[in-house]
């Protein structure tokens, strides 16, 4: 009886060890290459942990959260990152390839190891103005295979993640909703193109004096509207900068339209310099007439207007869009 009673409080102790009591706070460590920054930010509406660096770029602390989506910053750079109470992740991240480099390992780390192969995925696939470039049944096809591969990946996520796995198929659904949304509105006739475009008059330009369209004319003119608060506006600048280089001597102008209010005027003179804006810069003075005419409602908005001052396309494809190039040839500019 006694060696009964010994066998069954080791088969306890051993029940208990092995039912170790779950953290009640995250552990996040792991190593920095190329660390651009002192610190890792982890953020959701704000900031809810700073992790500090060292000099060799390594970094380890801990938090305390609620279930949910964070982001994780290093300088300039992030990335979406999933996290609980009792997850226990070291993250390896190499800032020349950013997102092609995080990689997790620990508790959670199917979770986020998807998350980072989510977004290299939604860059292969989800081109949005290829999508919204191609025919009713190419589009379908296009979809339809992109979100089978987001099903797909999902499936390397533990099935215990009931909920992360509801919310992300959920995600899915909308994306589809979305892009099917903004495909038919996309296709639907312009009133603009193939007609006179609205002209703008007498907009500052930076390299001096004032540019109206009419000064233009003969030339095929892309018009970028922006503004130095919008964001995606800024992210197409690189692309913009490459374009306008490879066609430059072409005929066709590039101009750059800052639809800023008069009190960020000189905010728009400082980043026209600072990140060296190619092209014809012009502001717009708080003259809004022109974007409206064009019934412009977001930016960046992107317009092509051929050498006769006729509209070629009044929501012509992003610098960073493979479709403008592909324009530019069959028009032969």
């Amino acid at each position: 009886m006694k060696k009964l009673a010994c066998i069954l409080l080791v088969a306890i102790a051993l029940i208990s060890c092995n039912k170790e009591e779950k953290k009640d706070y995250v552990t996040l460590s792991g190593k920095i290459i190329n660390a651009t920054s002192d610190s890792l930010v982890v953020a959701q509406r704000a900031i809810i942990k700073s992790i500090k660096v060292n000099q060799d770029g390594t970094f380890s602390d801990t938090l305390k959260v609620a279930s949910g989506n964070y982001v994780l910053f290093d300088g300039q750079e992030q990335a979406n990152i999933y996290l609980e109470n009792g997850f226990d992740l070291k993250i390896t991240i190499d800032t020349n390839a950013f997102d092609q480099s995080i990689h997790y390992e620990g508790v959670g780390e199917d979770v986020n190891n998807y998350l980072a192969k989510k977004v290299l995925l939604q860059e292969r696939l989800l081109d949005y103005d290829d999508l919204m470039a191609s025919d009713k049944s190419e589009f379908e096809n296009k979809l339809g295979s992109s979100i089978a591969e987001f099903k797909a990946l999902l499936n390397e996520v533990s099935k215990d993640n009931v909920a992360f796995i509801a919310n992300e198929e959920k995600g899915f659904k909308m994306i589809e909703e979305h892009l099917k949304s903004a495909y038919s509105k996309n296709n639907e006739p312009s009133p603009f193109n193939g007609k006179v475009a609205p002209k703008f008059n007498d907009y500052e330009n930076y390299a001096g004096g004032s540019t109206s369209l009419d000064d233009l004319k003969g030339k095929y003119v892309y018009i970028d509207l922006w503004a130095t608060w919008c964001g995606p506006c800024k992210a197409e600048i690189p692309a913009l900068k490459r374009v306008e280089k490879a066609y430059h001597g072409k005929n066709i102008a590039f101009v750059s339209i800052s639809l800023d209010s008069p009190k960020a005027y000189d905010k728009w003179k400082a980043m026209v310099k600072e990140k060296e804006l190619t092209g014809v810069q012009l502001y717009a003075k708080g003259d809004q007439k022109f974007a409206r005419d064009f019934k412009v409602n977001t930016i960046p908005r992107f317009i092509l207007i051929d050498p006769n001052g006729i509209v070629v396309n009044d929501n012509a494809p992003r610098p960073s869009s493979k479709q403008l190039t592909k324009i530019f040839d069959r028009l032969e500019i």
